[in-house]
């Protein structure tokens, strides 16, 4: 697209690159034999000498030669002939790409007939073994492979390691569920059928959000969306007796179960906002583009989320040295693993499950639980649950240990 010497030639051989392997193959293989042919005889000849004036037998000497002469071409093309090139090439594949892509191309169409005929034959056969021969390019590769060039390249230095991981983050959006995104059900602030136009605008100066699912009777017979752009058409005077029934937007429902990549693109256009239904049809909690955002780049704060804090953040240290990270409740075993902590498999999805689950029981303030090194105390047991909890990180060399090793 810029232009670049070379670049277009090596586009079109990489569309062709089945055929121009081949070419490459055939190339290779015609080269080293004719070098052969040549070089063996002669390097033969030039070490018979020296091996006659050793005393060997002229027969012995002749064949010794030969030996000789074989092993020394065959690494000479090895090393300089395909290896060489080979990590010249993985060393900078673009250059080199555009420096012999039309030469390449020139020699492919002059064999173009010999070579088709060798693919062909060779297809064929392949076959014969119940196996479909696809091109190079057919097969993409995995999330899995792609994550892990993305981490081995950050670690090579080619790419910056804070773009790794949203390049990471993103791959991984299709493991994820609405379930493990959305924010649940006791943190979603709703309006009652029977709210009015000044409720909708009363609990956007509280919470700073422009979105509020609609329930009939209770939450989880979501009837629609009220969205404060919709109010703010409505004058002043007019809010308190104007229904939010008469705001009302469709709602988007969506199981619990819906992978992000696909919840993301039903979050589109107008329907920045999906409320998130259960295996038993109640609603579970409600998913924004924000929260996808979010799991992607990390919190988004603005001057609208004024009472918003991060579900997870370093602290600094505590009296004994050891890093101290804030965390809310409803922080996810995932991020808490991105932090070191080692959660053990469980039926819980968030940090305040996690606690509950140690202690056996509903939280309490101060209560603390001891993790593979980690200490998790309890700073906020509100709404029945460890609404807040500092985590304190064990000591460098000291994780995993046990309690009685301590």
């Amino acid at each position: 697209e810029r232009g670049e010497r070379g670049a277009a030639s090596a586009l079109k051989a990489v569309r062709s690159l089945t055929f121009q392997l081949s070419g490459a193959q055939l190339g290779i293989t015609v080269t080293n034999l004719v070098i052969g042919m040549l070089s063996e005889p002669s390097i033969a000849k030039l070490i018979r000498g020296p091996v006659e004036a050793a005393g060997l037998h002229p027969a012995a000497a002749s064949t010794l030669a030969l030996v000789i002469g074989t092993a020394l071409s065959t690494v000479v093309l090895m090393v300089v002939g395909e290896l060489v090139p080979k990590n010249w090439a993985i060393s900078s594949p673009l250059a080199v790409a555009k420096a012999v892509a039309t030469p390449q191309r020139g020699f492919t169409a002059v064999f173009r007939p010999f070579i088709s005929h060798l693919n062909n034959t060779a297809n064929r056969i392949v076959r014969r073994f119940g196996l479909e021969p696809t091109e190079e390019l057919a097969s993409a590769r995995s999330p899995q492979e792609l994550v892990a060039l993305a981490r081995h390249s950050a670690k090579e230095g080619a790419l910056e390691a804070d773009t790794a991981e949203l390049f990471v983050r993103t791959l991984n959006l299709s493991e994820l569920t609405a379930e493990n995104v959305m924010t649940p059900r006791v943190q979603v602030t709703a309006l009652d059928l029977h709210a009015t136009a000044e409720d909708v605008a009363n609990a956007t100066r509280a919470t700073g959000l422009s979105r509020f699912p609609v329930y009939r009777g209770s939450l989880d017979t979501v009837v629609g969306v009220a969205h404060i752009k919709d109010v703010l058409e409505i004058p002043a005077d007019r809010r308190p007796r104007t229904r939010v029934s008469e705001l009302l937007r469709e709602p988007l429902l969506v199981p619990e179960t819906l992978t992000v990549d696909k919840l993301l693109d039903r979050l589109s256009g107008k329907l920045a906002m999906a409320v998130v239904i259960d295996e038993y049809g109640g609603t579970a909690g409600v998913a924004t583009l924000e929260d996808i955002v979010e799991e992607v780049v990390g919190e988004v704060r603005d001057e609208h989320d004024p009472h918003e804090t991060p579900d997870l953040a370093a602290a600094g240290e505590d009296a004994d040295g050891r890093a101290l990270w804030s965390a809310d409740g409803a922080a996810r075993t995932d991020q808490l693993r991105r932090i070191g902590l080692r959660v053990p498999e469980g039926p819980y999805e968030t940090l305040a499950g996690l606690i509950a689950a140690e202690l056996g029981r509903i939280p309490t303030v101060d209560d603390s639980v001891e993790l593979a090194g980690w200490r998790i105390d309890v700073v906020d047991a509100s709404g029945r649950r460890a609404a807040r909890a500092l985590l304190h990180a064990p000591l460098p060399g000291s994780e995993g240990r046990t309690e009685d090793e301590r």
